[in-house]
């Protein structure tokens, strides 16, 4: 089950809604989201959570880009919705490094025959009768790292200190808004 709201700094403190993401397909969505949720381009804070399994935060000050703290990069990579937080940036990945691999694995083996293939070894044809490449997973360009990943001083100004943030796992929300003073706001959406 999952989570999401949006924070918003004010003069008078924070404002808090919960959203639906069923219309955003990329952090350029979102961020957008947060910015028309901004009140004279201040702070913003939108609040992704998978229960029990990992939460996100994206903090968007007026036009600056998007900064992300994601709790695990593991689990939030098997979510739609962290997929969207883990960009090619946040990965450490070239820009579009993704399709490429693709584009790549296809070429592989269009002439039928990979058995004169160098980077595939002699192992077992197997059932299927094709052989199977050997894989490193340590340069594996698509591996998502466990664990937290992003941006952990991501709320250290508004009260929440990067160990504090790194030490969350469930129910990071609420600790998370008592930290910005915005707990009774929340509560309201939640």
């Amino acid at each position: 089950m999952y989570f999401a709201a949006l924070l918003a700094r004010t003069e008078d403190g924070w404002e808090a809604s919960d959203t639906e993401l069923d219309d955003v397909e990329a952090l350029s969505d979102l961020t957008d989201l947060a910015r028309d949720a901004s009140v004279d381009e201040d702070t913003v804070l939108v609040y992704i959570e998978q229960e029990d399994a990992w939460f996100g935060v994206v903090r968007v000050d007026g036009e600056e880009d998007p900064r992300i703290y994601v709790s695990d990069a593991a689990a939030a990579a098997r979510s739609s919705y962290g997929e969207i937080l883990l960009t090619d940036e946040l990965l450490g990945r070239e820009p579009g490094a993704e399709d490429e691999i693709a584009a790549l694995e296809e070429l592989v083996g269009l002439d039928g025959d990979e058995a004169d293939d160098p980077e595939f070894g002699p192992g077992d044809d197997g059932a299927a009768g094709r052989r199977t490449a050997a894989v490193d997973t340590d340069d594996d360009p698509e591996a998502v790292p466990a664990g937290p990943i992003g941006d952990a001083s991501i709320l250290a100004d508004l009260g929440l200190s990067e160990q504090a943030l790194l030490t969350l796992r469930t129910d990071a929300l609420a600790e998370i808004a008592d930290a910005l003073g915005a707990d009774e706001v929340l509560e309201s959406v939640r």
